[in-house]
């Protein structure tokens, strides 16, 4: 394990294998997001994918009770520091994660509330305890998940999403699997997010990365904008080294040796 310079006293930034793990160290604020904890995470972000040894980004919390709380509500800023600045630091993150071609797997080790749900919404991927619990209660303390719902509202179901935002009552582990926030929800939690790491780490680097790129462009187009979009793709990714290596590697009945080109 390594830490890296985007570190702070609030987020633990180390590097374990090829995986990058970003952890809230701010248990006794339930893991509370800080402005210091936002712009540690958009550093990392952008330093890793530029990393072709990395191949994932875990976001997770420090302890067993909390993934993350959301904004800290006892901050006097808790939502901005300057109000004549248009980018805030969340809304800066969440794109900073749109543009990631590093998968992102959120570890959901306790509560995820509020802002918390946009950590977990801007993963590709999800891995729960079951004790953990979710919530958009934004609503109880007169606001609203308005930047949450940028990467939320393709996740949830829209009725269930309306209820989770205008009641801000939370949902379970198991309903947050059933309604697809989570890909698993597993009480060995490490075990889980392990095994999932080895099913992404044994694959084609360079077919996940433009992969990743292609299924985020192609979130917002229309139907005939998408398709030539991927037709275009598909021709681009079989020019590379490792569809080259993988198709060989099938012919000859072997394992692939990825080069990530």
């Amino acid at each position: 394990m390594s830490e890296n310079p985007a570190a702070t006293p609030e987020l633990l930034v180390e590097r374990r294998g090829p995986a990058l793990w970003l952890t809230i160290q701010r248990e006794q604020r339930r893991n509370a997001m800080s402005h210091a904890v936002l712009a540690g995470m958009g550093q990392a972000l952008n330093e890793a994918q530029s990393d072709r040894s990395l191949r994932a980004v875990v976001v997770t919390g420090a302890g067993t009770k909390a993934f993350c709380a959301g904004a800290d509500l006892q901050s006097a800023k808790a939502f901005t520091t300057d109000y004549s600045e248009p980018y805030a630091h969340l809304a800066q993150l969440l794109r900073r994660a749109k543009a990631s071609t590093v998968p992102l797997i959120a570890r959901v080790n306790g509560a995820c509330m509020a802002g918390g749900m946009g950590l977990l919404s801007m993963c590709d991927m999800a891995v729960a305890s079951s004790h953990a619990v979710f919530g958009l209660p934004e609503v109880k303390v007169g606001v609203f998940p308005a930047q949450v719902l940028s990467v939320l509202q393709h996740l949830v179901p829209r009725r269930k999403l309306a209820e989770m935002c205008i009641t801000g009552e939370p949902l379970t582990a198991a309903q947050a699997l059933e309604y697809g926030l989570v890909n698993y929800v597993d009480d060995d939690l490490d075990g889980r997010l392990d095994w999932l790491l080895k099913r992404l780490l044994d694959k084609s680097p360079a077919a996940i990365r433009r992969g990743l790129y292609t299924m985020k462009k192609i979130e917002t187009m229309a139907f005939e904008e998408s398709v030539s979009f991927t037709e275009s793709q598909i021709a681009l990714f079989t020019l590379t080294e490792d569809a080259k290596e993988g198709q060989q590697a099938f012919q000859q009945k072997r394992p692939p040796e990825w080069k990530g080109k």
